[in-house]
């Protein structure tokens, strides 16, 4: 596949394609300039702007949400799942060995070369340039990342209920513990503002909080008219 093809999906053409070469280029192919230094930059490059897009986007999430979800968003499994979107692979020069062993189709390998290319772009036309492609190609996962916390953290969503509402206090705190260790069901209280608000229980002591968080959204709702 020519590299044209390969800028018309990351939807940027480069004016110096060495650059470009660079980031498709596996450490396995000797001498040759390789994809490691870009790879080095691009990565601090993509959590930059994932960090600022996050942080201006979602105003009502707290510092440690705004972690969470850049996570998800920058994690070797996303990464490579966008590598794929545009099929990035089929343009990665290996070596000869990491040819035979399957390196196109490598999580590892893929989430080097996004990681690297990203670098490159920023290089050739700058931070702009670098944060359009980026917003375009990671939009997506943006959104799933955010959702799916949304959907399933409850601790999570009730922070966010608090933040924009009462802006108290939430603790957890384990009230009792039933049954051998093997097979223990957790109670743990929901208290906000030092006062007690409704109960979970769990195998564990996580799934307990989760499920009290799960109660107080629906209560708490309902005397703040959420």
């Amino acid at each position: 596949m020519t590299e044209q093809k390969l800028e018309s999906r990351l939807g940027y053409s480069f004016r110096n394609r060495e650059l470009l070469r660079h980031a498709l280029t596996h450490p396995s192919c000797g001498n040759a300039p390789n994809y490691e230094r870009l790879e080095f930059l691009g990565d601090a490059v993509i959590e930059l702007i994932i960090s600022d897009d996050l942080f201006r986007g979602y105003q009502e999430l707290s510092e440690g949400m705004l972690t969470q979800r850049r996570a998800d968003i920058v994690c070797s499994k996303s990464l490579a799942r966008i590598a794929r979107s545009i099929d990035l692979g089929e343009y990665i020069f290996l070596g000869k060995g990491e040819e035979e062993s399957g390196g196109r189709k490598k999580t590892s390998i893929l989430e080097n070369v996004m990681e690297a290319v990203m670098g490159a772009v920023y290089l050739d036309g700058g931070f702009q340039e670098a944060q359009r492609v980026v917003r375009r190609l990671f939009a997506d996962a943006v959104q799933d990342a955010v959702e799916r916390r949304r959907d399933h953290d409850y601790k999570s969503q009730f922070q966010e209920l608090v933040q924009r509402t009462v802006k108290q206090e939430i603790a957890y705190r384990v009230l009792r513990q039933e049954g051998p260790p093997h097979d223990s069901v957790f109670h743990v209280g929901l208290f906000l503002g030092g006062k007690a608000l409704c109960e979970g229980t769990g195998s564990s002591k996580k799934e307990a909080e989760q499920n009290a968080a799960k109660s107080a959204i629906a209560d708490f709702k309902k005397i703040y008219k959420e």
